[in-house]
């Protein structure tokens, strides 16, 4: 039995040490619809087909059907550099592929699906132990979450498996004198609670053992930095949603109304003392403190409880010296950290009167520093 990785490293071997092309081994990857039935013999000529007018008809070539994400697709591996040790052209690949796959769809009367309608058709879905074949359901979503999103340490990692009810545990220790180090996942149910046997990485598919994540921490920290507007994108939506609402249950409904998810933790009398967002729309995780200061835990838990919890900021009329009324805006946490708790805003009473005092107080302070002027 062999494998892909294994058949890469073969067709590499073989090749002349002269030669200068940087990826001369090829990796093609052909997957129908779901609902396509297609024979081995099927699959066989679609990939010979393929090839050819591809342009490596002549080229050694093998061929995998694989099953591992509940439907028949095809791996292809082959060379680019011929038996002279020219490279074959690759101008326009991605166009003529995309034109060669549609021809092959009408010859050989397959469903015709763009990317974004296979995606739809082959959505990620929470695991259900219930469901049976908890192994498989585990392995293909974990595989599918670390080829395609992007998270920049293990907590968002494991906040991004949590939405599809699978944990993760590291493991160490030692065995024979040699330390190991790995990864160690488990479906969960709907309150995070592990169901049946764990599993490791390492029967899972290398893609998602320790060595992998922490690859996948680099290349997603290298991408946003070279693209801002990633994050950008992110940040903006949460900061649009959280000046609509102080209420947290509707600040998480408005942004998954919007494609990204928020995951809250917890302290035991029910502080937030983490919060990360997934954005599905760009397939990126962040903490929220990557995003901004405004957007840390700290920040969230101050804005859905002051000054009121649920209630858009009181505009307060509040009395000058002088008879007339001026207009102040309260805005949030100003009161609460200047004079403390007992003014009563977090303990109920006669918080709107205190509230009025409060600020007025603060007013004429103002004006009174005013009057002395700057110190030296």
């Amino acid at each position: 039995k062999t494998s892909i990785a294994n058949t890469l490293r073969d067709f590499q071997r073989y090749l002349s040490p002269h030669i200068r092309t940087e990826k001369p081994v090829v990796h093609i990857s052909l997957n129908p619809h779901p609902d396509d039935v297609l024979t081995d013999m099927d699959m066989e000529n679609i990939a010979r087909e393929y090839l050819e007018r591809m342009g490596y008809g002549n080229q050694p070539y093998m061929v995998y059907k694989h099953e591992d994400i509940d439907r028949h697709h095809m791996h292809i591996v082959t060379i680019r550099v011929d038996e002279n040790g020219k490279c074959l052209n690759s101008r326009y690949n991605y166009h003529r592929s995309k034109a060669i796959t549609r021809d092959l769809e009408e010859k050989y009367n397959l469903h015709k699906a763009d990317r974004k309608q296979r995606q739809a058709d082959n959505p990620l879905r929470k695991v259900d132990a219930s469901q049976g074949n908890v192994k498989k359901q585990v392995a293909n979503t974990v595989k599918s979450l670390c080829a395609t999103y992007r998270f920049q340490s293990l907590g968002e990692y494991r906040t991004l498996l949590s939405l599809y009810n699978i944990s993760l545990e590291e493991v160490r220790g030692e065995v024979g004198g040699r330390e190991y180090h790995g990864f160690v996942y488990s479906a969960t149910d709907g309150q995070g609670n592990k169901v049946g046997n764990p599993f490791k990485a390492s029967k899972i598919d290398r893609s998602v053992g320790v060595e992998a994540i922490e690859k996948r921490f680099a290349y997603s920290a290298k991408k946003f930095k070279e693209d801002k507007k990633l994050s950008e994108m992110t940040k903006h939506s949460v900061e649009a949603v959280l000046k609509q609402t102080y209420h947290k249950d509707k600040f998480v409904e408005l942004l998954k109304a919007k494609g990204i998810d928020v995951v809250f933790r917890h302290t035991a009398d029910g502080r937030i003392y983490g919060a990360t967002f997934i954005d599905h729309r760009t397939q990126s995780v962040f903490n929220g403190s990557r995003l901004g200061t405004n957007l840390s835990a700290n920040a969230l838990q101050e804005h859905f409880t002051l000054p009121y919890e649920n209630e858009q900021p009181i505009p307060l009329t509040i009395p000058k010296e002088n008879g007339t009324m001026l207009e102040q805006e309260y805005q949030g946490s100003g009161l609460f950290d200047e004079y403390g708790s007992g003014l009563g805003l977090m303990a109920g009473g006669s918080s709107s009167n205190e509230a009025q005092e409060a600020a007025f107080d603060k007013e004429l302070r103002r004006k009174k520093k005013k009057r002395k002027g700057p110190r030296l």
